[in-house]
């Protein structure tokens, strides 16, 4: 399986980036919040195919899933 999602501490000081980039996660989930789609953040970052975008957001929630305490849900970004 692919790992899309890489933390490397001397790379955007360990923050969570798209592998083989200086892309943060982050970001790209902030983009998706905020109503861009996968083609749209592609755009912004065509270097990215949206093949590995969609990965990495399938990858972030299996992380987020894997980690969250049982029965966890965050209201704040409803």
């Amino acid at each position: 399986m692919k790992k899309f999602i890489v933390s490397n501490p001397k790379i955007m000081g360990g923050k969570p980036v798209i592998a083989g980039t200086r892309i943060p996660v982050d970001q790209i989930l902030f983009l998706l919040k905020d109503g861009y789609t996968v083609e749209a953040i592609h755009e912004q970052y065509p270097q990215v195919s949206t093949i590995t975008i969609s990965g990495t957001v399938s990858e972030a929630a299996k992380i987020i899933n894997k980690n969250a305490p049982p029965n966890f849900i965050n209201t704040d970004c409803f």
